[in-house]
C-alpha cells in the first residue's frame, strides 16, 4: 500500500511516498523545497505561499520519480490540513485536492503535529512514550491516553522554535535560526543569568525574549546564544522530568525541528538517566517539516478508514493535537 503526503504547513513545501508492507512502513521518498527570507526576516506567508506554488509540481515529480512509482500506483493522498500558515496551507490542499479529484483517489487531511508524533515513532521504534515535540509552531508535553493525545505540559506563550527565530532574526540572521544560534553557543561557556520562568509543567519564553535582546547590545553574542539556550532548554527539562515522573513513563521522545539541537539532546539524556527511562530523538534529516510524516499518519488514518471527498477537503489554521481522535492507535 501506497500513501502520498503533502506538506506545506510553513516554510517547507514537501512530497513525499511511504511504503506499508507486512505491518512496516517504509519512505520511499521525500524532496523539499523551503522558502527563505531576506537576512533578519521572518516568514512572510504570501511569499511562502507563492513559493509553494512555484515549486510544487518540481517536488511532487521528483518524489514520484525519486519513490520510481507513477501517481496511478498511489492508494491514498494525504495533506497536511493545519495547524499552520492559511495562504500556506491552503497550496498543499489545492494540489491535494486536484490530484485526488483527476485521478479519483482517496483524500486523507491530517494535522501536522500528529504527524511529527508518527514519524517520530515509526522512525525510532519508540511504543508508548512521553514526546517532547518542539518546533517553531509547537511546544508541548505529550502522551497518549483514551484515544488522544494529551497535554501536560505546553507554553504559556511563544514556542521554543519562536524564541529562538525571534532572537535570531532581533541579531540579524533569516530564519529558521535555531542552527546558527546552537553554532555560536558553542563557542561559549560563559553563563549570562536570564529569566527562567517553569509554572508548573508549563513554560514561558516572553520575558527570556527580552531578556536576551537586551543583553546583547553589552555582551558577547556567543555568550548571550549559550546562555539563552542553557535557560530555555534547562526549563524544558525540568518540565519534562516533572512529566515524566507524573506519568511513570519508560521512554523519551522528542521530535519537531529543535530535536536536532544536539546541546537539547543531551539534557534529556541526563534525565533520561536519572529516571531510567529510554530515550529517543527524531533522526535529523525528518526532525523539521516534512512530507513523510504527513504520508505516513495519512497511512494509518487510511487503513482506520479516515477519509474525506475532495469537496470536504479542509484546512484549519488553528488546530490541536488534542482535540484529534486517534482511532488507529490503542
Amino acid at each position: 500500500m501506497l500513501c502520498l503526503g503533502i506538506e506545506s504547513t510553513a516554510h517547507t513545501f514537501s512530497c513525499s511516498v511511504v511504503e506499508l508492507s507486512n505491518s512496516h512502513g517504509k519512505i520511499l521518498s521525500d524532496v523539499r523545497s523551503v522558502y527563505k527570507p531576506p537576512e533578519g526576516s521572518g516568514i512572510h506567508p504570501r511569499e511562502a505561499s507563492r513559493h509553494h506554488a512555484e515549486q510544487s509540481t518540481s517536488v511532487l515529480s521528483d518524489a514520484l520519480k525519486n519513490a520510481k512509482i507513477e501517481l496511478d500506483e498511489i492508494d491514498a493522498i494525504a495533506y497536511s490540513a493545519g495547524p499552520g500558515l492559511g495562504p500556506c496551507l491552503r497550496v498543499g490542499a489545492v494540489v491535494a485536492r486536484c490530484l485526488a479529484g483527476y485521478h479519483k483517489k482517496p483524500i486523507v487531511p491530517v494535522n501536522h503535529a500528529i504527524g511529527h508524533l508518527e514519524l517520530g515513532m515509526l522512525l525510532t521504534g519508540a511504543k508508548d512514550p512521553l514526546i517532547l515535540l518542539v518546533s517553531g509552531g509547537h511546544c508541548m508535553i505529550l502522551a497518549f491516553s483514551n484515544n488522544r493525545w494529551r497535554v501536560f505540559g505546553e507554553t504559556l506563550d511563544i514556542t521554543v522554535g519562536q524564541l529562538l527565530d525571534q532572537f535570531g532574526r532581533a541579531v540579524g540572521f533569516a530564519s529558521p535560526c535555531g542552527a546558527r544560534i546552537e553554532e555560536l553557543a558553542s563557542k561559549s561557556n560563559n553563563y549570562l543569568r536570564l529569566p527562567y520562568t517553569v509554572k508548573g509543567n508549563d513554560v514561558s519564553y516572553s520575558g527570556l525574549l527580552t531578556a536576551a535582546k537586551k543583553a546583547v547590545s553589552n555582551n558577547r553574542l556567543e555568550d548571550v546564544c549559550f546562555s539563552l539556550q542553557e535557560t530555555a532548554f534547562a526549563m524544558l527539562a525540568e518540565a519534562t522530568e516533572r512529566a515524566l515522573a507524573f506519568c511513570n513513563k519508560k521512554e523519551l521522545l522528542v521530535v519537531g525541528g529543535v530535536a536536532a539541537n544536539k546541546r537539547l539532546s543531551s539534557m534529556l539524556k541526563d534525565v533520561c538517566n536519572r529516571q531510567k527511562t529510554k530515550f529517543f530523538v527524531t533522526p535529523i534529516n525528518y526532525a523539521g517539516d516534512c512530507g513523510a510524516q504527513i504520508a505516513w499518519s495519512g497511512m494509518l488514518e487510511f487503513i482506520a478508514g479516515i477519509k474525506t471527498n475532495v469537496e470536504n477537503a479542509f484546512v484549519r489554521q488553528s488546530w490541536r493535537l488534542d482535540t484529534v481522535d486517534v482511532t488507529w492507535r490503542d
